[in-house]
């Protein structure tokens, strides 16, 4: 599988991402950096997390802008599949690919922790390789991963079966409505999530229930 991971400043789990990739897959990502006008040929174009621009405006908000952003767009809307952890999420709201926006926590505060996700969608190219109602274990790191949105696009979303991560068993870390942790475009190859696989894929990590979302995306490819 061939992927490429988009680096702009403030990035800083581009290289946590890049070894996932490259353990998993066995063939080593490309890094793209922001300034870039066109995306390498690939099948997954990853948008890792970080604090771009240092969260200035609003957390992706400069990013979203960026010069690579165009050719992103493109090659979601032709059908690359496309992955947004983190900051990623929000970038990837701000570029108008997934409804809906990422606030500020509910208790205003950073939260670094271990939370517990349930997969309530498998059918998608990001999650085959785990059951239906699956929970496990992924590390979150954020400020602003609450997720919202207006009721009308809450319903399109749960009605069109684009949650594909809920938090679970009470580790809502952010006040997130619904519980939403990571959610697809309608089209389903565009997904955005706030937890962390990258950091729980090899025993030194402590655990390896975030490889299942990688070795789908292998198998997808």
């Amino acid at each position: 599988m061939k992927s490429a991971v988009i680096v702009f400043p403030g990035s800083n789990r581009d290289r946590d991402m890049f070894h996932a990739l490259d353990m998993i897959t066995g063939s080593r990502p490309q890094h793209v950096w922001h300034t870039e006008s066109t995306l390498p040929d690939v099948d997954l174009v990853v948008v890792p997390g970080g604090f771009s621009y240092g969260d200035y405006l609003r957390s992706g908000a400069i990013a979203a802008r960026s010069p690579i952003l165009k050719d992103l767009v493109a090659k979601a809307h032709s059908g690359v599949a496309v992955l947004g952890v983190c900051n990623g999420f929000q970038i990837l709201t701000e570029a108008g690919l997934l409804p809906g926006a990422l606030m500020r926590n509910a208790g205003l505060t950073f939260v670094c922790k271990d939370i517990m996700m349930e997969t309530v969608n498998n059918a998608t190219r990001f999650s085959s390789q785990f059951q239906k109602g699956q929970v496990w274990r992924c590390p979150v790191a954020h400020h602003d991963g609450n997720y919202f949105a207006d009721a009308e696009t809450i319903r399109k979303v749960e009605d069109n079966n684009q949650v594909v991560f809920r938090y679970a068993e009470g580790t809502n870390p952010n006040g997130s409505l619904n519980n939403i942790a990571g959610i697809t475009n309608a089209a389903g190859n565009v997904l955005g999530m706030m937890p962390h696989p990258e950091n729980l894929v090899e025993p030194l990590h402590g655990g390896l229930d975030g490889r299942l979302l990688f070795e789908s995306l292998l198998t997808a490819a």
